[in-house]
């Protein structure tokens, strides 16, 4: 089942490199076009800045990229439900971008988003 909404659903990334997120984001929302309305609403390079961005684009969904650390990654979702009780988190395993190349990364989230957003 997918999830049908008025309005598309926001995404949010926090990704040090934002010009990455820009090149892949858009690959992955491409392969999932047919079931979901989701736009890129914004990156966030800094976990500083976590909360003034999710509180002005009350993101549907929430995604660190693979930088991160599981202690960090924790921090960063911790900042978005307190601010948005509802919103989906998920993240790309630290590493997989060095290790495995942009399109594992495509295919991770092509992958992990239906099963975030059908949940």
């Amino acid at each position: 089942m997918s999830v049908t909404s008025a309005r598309p659903l926001l995404l949010l990334t926090v990704n040090t490199a934002p010009e990455r997120a820009r090149r892949l984001i858009p690959r992955v929302l491409d392969n999932l076009k047919d079931r979901y309305s989701i736009v890129h609403a914004a990156n966030v390079a800094r976990i500083s800045d976590v909360e003034a961005v999710v509180e002005a684009v009350q993101p549907d969904v929430v995604c660190c990229a693979s930088m991160w650390s599981k202690e960090e990654v924790a921090e960063i979702h911790a900042i978005a439900k307190k601010l948005v009780p509802n919103v989906k988190t998920t993240f790309i395993p630290h590493g997989l971008q060095v290790e495995k190349g942009p399109d594992a990364v495509v295919e991770f989230l092509t992958e992990e988003f239906p099963k975030l957003l059908d949940a």
